[in-house]
């Protein structure tokens, strides 16, 4: 059950991505961010409403309140916006590259602070679809990505890509630790996002910016990318994920949740007319027999 929720949560980020994207272009990175996580809060809140009688779960004991929220700040607040900040400074494909680092992290971090330990074939597993990602993500050369960056913001962008790495492996193991017990995925996830949300408003009011995003919704085209991307990723994806961390150990359902640029493959070459080349092929093998592996154990 939790492989295929991590399985699904790659298709859910992959397609998101993409809107995203269209959205972001439309009216920049950080409304984009803002709304998203507002929108989800909404979806997730009469989903809640729906399923268990209440927008939100305020009967939740204390410490599942603190887990989540230090996980939603670390995922969804560092993890994500150190990510953002990363493309600007040292480009997508070596922000994606240092990305492919958060099933070790969060393997890693889950023998730490879980103590979930992976078998060694499963280990195998993580590594040989880590690397097939990375050698397709790697692969990826943006045209305008300049490579004559200052140094200093190569050096800021790649500790960035590593926070981002960093927080979004924590905020899914702090996550598991507020899910003990069998507590309900959607509650967690209700949680976890209103904080994340009540966060990124506050730091937006501070600096005066809180007015953009409903300006960006006044964009037709920005709001339905807008819309349907917070519906397929922090509302229907991030449920996904954490019944996935939940139900399987965190380095596993990591490793399939990074499976995203393997999928978005085929919408690249569809959407934005990317060639296919014998490496992404190659590369996509080797990621799809470590998962192969991973669901037969």
């Amino acid at each position: 059950m939790g492989e295929i929720a991590a399985l699904a949560t790659s298709f859910c980020w992959s397609l998101n991505s993409i809107q995203f994207t269209f959205a972001g272009r439309r009216v920049g990175s950080r409304v984009v961010n803002r709304v998203r996580l507002t929108l989800a809060v909404v979806f997730l809140s009469l989903s809640h409403l729906l399923l268990h009688g209440k927008l939100l779960p305020i009967q939740a004991e204390l410490y599942r309140w603190g887990w989540l929220a230090l996980s939603g700040m670390l995922g969804l607040i560092v993890g994500d916006g150190s990510l953002f900040q990363a493309f600007l400074l040292i480009g997508p494909r070596r922000s994606m590259m240092l990305m492919t680092l958060v099933p070790v992290i969060s393997t890693l971090a889950a023998w730490i602070f879980l103590g979930e330990m992976l078998l060694p074939l499963e280990i195998i597993a993580v590594l040989i679809t880590v690397g097939g990602v990375a050698w397709v993500v790697s692969e990826r050369q943006a045209e305008n990505e300049s490579i004559d960056r200052d140094p200093k913001d190569r050096v800021l962008g790649v500790l960035l890509g590593l926070g981002g790495a960093t927080g979004q492996a924590l905020g899914l193991v702090f996550a598991k630790r507020g899910l003990v017990g069998d507590f309900p995925a959607l509650s967690a996830t209700v949680m976890r996002m209103t904080i994340a949300a009540t966060v990124i408003w506050l730091g937006a009011v501070f600096r005066g910016r809180a007015a953009l995003a409903w300006e960006a919704l006044e964009d037709r085209q920005a709001r339905f990318w807008l819309i349907g991307g917070a519906f397929v990723g922090p509302f229907i994806g991030v449920w996904l994920s954490l019944i996935a961390v939940r139900t399987a150990p965190v380095g596993i359902a990591s490793t399939l949740m990074s499976l995203s640029p393997i999928i978005l493959i085929p919408f690249d070459h569809w959407i934005f007319d990317e060639r296919i080349t014998a490496r992404s092929i190659v590369g996509t093998v080797i990621a799809l027999v470590g998962a192969a592996i991973i669901f037969v154990i």
